[in-house]
């Protein structure tokens, strides 16, 4: 064994074309050619050279002096496993008048009648004291459905209810709402703005395609959706936009959820969010869980298509920035902040373990707790329950055996598919996905099509940083994801 071979750092390392790319722990990497490579490997690459100094500052070769720093490094990465559950979604019924052909909420589509299950007062109350006592102090409260406006009473409750109690705990509190905006009025867009509740809604492309993907009876519903999406942005811009540099900063945003439909139309959903003044566009790919997974064989799609539909986007989005129109996809970006930042972002599904639990909790509409809002989608409503706002209390609930599992099954270094992959730094798995997909929270043992899919992404934005202008392009990306400080998602 060649003596030299100890004094390397742990790595991780991928053949990319004509290069190899080395990761390790604290996402650093280097691109080496196969005569680099060897070198480092064997232990030959000269101490003055130029890699060898880039090798060494970022502990791909063993430098006592520089372990500290590397801890530090890896603690910086991993501080969002200390803090407890930053992400509260509360579901605040379950009734919805949309019928949206990919929906996975297994809320009651197309039905705001009495079967649907709409949460109370009482319950209302017990979820937000239940929520104060994490020991995070950065809180988010989201408001979902269902479609959560039809249960504004209750919205409003939980608002001005959180913003009292606050006022003693001295909480950093967000306040969120997810909806179709079909019942929005100007006195409830008002109170919105007024305390300060964020909205986000879907918009999932042109007219034609977001009323075929969301279809309402009887209405247009991007109609619905985009008037009073423009009377939101025209707010924030007027009365808002001046005061970004403080905490005061939530624009309106919306997200893309892909369907089959969408994949020829990469450019036109951007045009889309350009056209009302979005800066940022999600494009998300669809996931087989709840009402989604029965309509999977006309909705769905393979990993490759959605991975081809996504290089097309990015490489439209990349020409709206050389042409100075700076617009961000939120994945790259995300992604990007991994490689390029010595931070996580803590976008809860794309980060090891992953948020059930320990970085989230969703409340159903009845007070029960599940890790994550996904959890509570699946077929089987008591497989990942942890209980009940009535009867527990947050120290049971975050030492209950199924968080710990979800940890387990989550932590991509324990993953044998996961724990020798050059992009483990960068990347997540999502127990409940597994699940859905596979009967199993840990997966198949193959490659899903979620791995597929991150690692296309990730290969392509690494194919993409070899141009130095897309490189310059994508440093102001990560900037952005951190100065955001997208902390709860």
């Amino acid at each position: 064994m060649n003596k030299n071979i100890n004094k390397l750092g742990f790595f991780r390392f991928k053949k990319f074309k004509n290069r190899i790319l080395l990761t390790n722990d604290v996402g650093e990497f280097i691109f080496l050619n196969n005569k680099e490579f060897g070198e480092f490997t064997n232990g030959k690459i000269k101490k003055g050279d130029k890699k060898f100094i880039e090798l060494k500052e970022k502990n791909f070769i063993r430098n006592d002096k520089l372990v500290e720093l590397f801890i530090e490094k890896y603690k910086i990465k991993k501080n969002y496993l200390f803090s407890g559950p930053s992400l509260h979604i509360v579901v605040l019924t379950t009734a919805c008048n949309y019928n949206c052909i990919y929906c996975q909420t297994s809320s009651s589509a197309g039905n705001t009648g009495k079967s649907c299950g709409t949460m109370t007062k009482e319950t209302a109350r017990k979820t937000v004291n239940f929520i104060f006592s994490s020991p995070n102090n950065k809180i988010a409260i989201e408001f979902q459905g269902g479609e959560p406006m039809l249960n504004w009473n209750v919205l409003k409750f939980i608002t001005e209810y959180a913003i009292s109690k606050n006022k003693e705990a001295k909480k950093d509190l967000e306040l969120r709402l997810v909806s179709n905006l079909s019942q929005m009025t100007m006195e409830r867009l008002r109170f919105c703005f007024d305390n300060k509740i964020s909205i986000s809604t879907s918009l999932d492309g042109p007219e034609d395609l977001h009323n075929q993907n969301r279809p309402q009876i009887g209405r247009n519903s991007y109609k619905q959706t985009t008037e009073w999406l423009g009377r939101a942005m025209k707010i924030y811009y007027n009365e808002y936009y001046k005061k970004r540099s403080t905490k005061y900063y939530f624009q309106p945003s919306a997200i893309v959820t892909t369907s089959r439909l969408s994949l020829e139309k990469p450019k036109e959903i951007i045009d889309e969010y350009v056209k009302w003044g979005f800066e940022v566009i999600f494009l998300r790919p669809l996931s087989p869980i709840g009402f989604a997974d029965k309509a999977w064989e006309k909705i769905g799609y393979s990993a490759q298509e959605y991975i081809d539909f996504y290089k097309r986007a990015l490489d439209y989005i990349l020409i709206l920035n050389k042409k100075d129109r700076y617009f961000i996809e939120r994945m790259t970006s995300i992604i990007l902040t991994k490689i390029l930042t010595p931070y996580d972002p803590n976008f809860l599904e794309m980060r090891s373990p992953c948020g059930a639990g320990i970085g989230q909790l969703a409340y159903n509409y009845n007070g029960d707790i599940y890790p994550c809002d996904e959890a509570r989608m699946i077929e089987d409503k008591n497989l990942l329950k942890l209980g009940n706002v009535n009867t527990e209390k947050f120290k049971d609930i975050i030492d209950n055996s199924t968080i710990k599992t979800l940890c387990s099954a989550s932590e991509l270094e324990a993953n044998s598919k996961c724990a020798y992959c050059a992009y483990l730094p960068y990347c997540g798995i999502c127990p409940v996905y597994n699940y859905a997909k596979h009967g199993s929270l840990i997966g198949s043992g193959e490659k899903n099509d979620r791995c597929i899919i991150n690692e296309g992404i990730i290969n392509y934005i690494f194919e993409k940083m070899g141009d130095k202008t897309n490189k310059e392009i994508f440093s102001k990306w990560a900037n952005s994801e951190m100065d955001k400080g997208n902390k709860y998602l």
